[in-house]
């Protein structure tokens, strides 16, 4: 029923359900990975009950081949979009409930240091050879991400928060929050009492102090 309740094409329905069956063979617990989909690092990747994707995603971990420390973590019922691109070096983890809207990015990795204590990378090296500089991105439960969103490294995105489409997401964004922009600032915040979300005018937690060198 929630199948034909899409209104899918034949060949669409055709594809979504030669994706549940490989979805159910080699991704136990998962819904629906639909295809193509790139996945690199695997081992190193958990997919919590119910998690579904749209098309063309690409999710990828960094580390040793014999690396399995678990960095991209999902937890219940997440749902992301078609062309969704994750990388986690470190640790990229999702609460439950989580819903991603297509073409979102999410990284917490950078080539090169170009802030902070420290020596720091020059123009004159290849960027590629630059050393890989990494801080953990937390997404809590409930949390709802927009169209073209990029969350760059370092990042906490609180309970129940809400980021905008077309979002740079630069510095932590508390929970029960609404947060859009380039860089994102808070712009509501929800209030329990009245149960209405509330205007804000508040940078997101500092982020260009956070990420002001963190190219990725």
């Amino acid at each position: 029923m929630f199948i034909f309740g899409n209104y899918y094409s034949v060949s669409e329905l055709a594809k979504t359900l030669y994706a549940t069956v490989v979805t159910k063979v080699f991704y136990r617990g998962c819904l629906l990975i639909r295809r193509p989909v790139v996945i690199r690092g695997k081992p190193r990747i958990v997919f919590g009950d119910g998690f579904t994707t749209g098309y063309n995603c690409r999710l990828e971990t960094l580390g040793a081949r014999k690396d399995r420390t678990k960095k991209l973590v999902f937890g219940r019922n997440c749902k992301i979009g078609d062309g969704v691109h994750m990388v986690a070096a470190d640790r990229v983890i999702f609460g439950d409930n989580c819903l991603l809207a297509s073409n979102v990015f999410i990284s917490d990795c950078s080539h090169g240091r170009y802030s902070g204590e420290g020596e720091q990378d020059v123009p004159s090296s290849t960027p590629n050879d630059r050393p890989l500089v990494t801080a953990p991105v937390e997404i809590g439960d409930n949390v709802w991400l927009g169209e073209n969103v990029c969350v760059l490294m370092g990042v906490h995105i609180g309970n129940g928060a809400i980021v905008g489409a077309n979002s740079v997401v630069t510095g932590d964004v508390p929970e029960n929050c609404i947060a859009a922009g380039a860089p994102a600032i808070v712009l509501k915040q929800f209030d329990a009492e009245s149960r209405r979300w509330e205007r804000r005018s508040v940078r997101a937690s500092d982020g260009n102090a956070k990420n002001d060198g963190a190219l990725q």
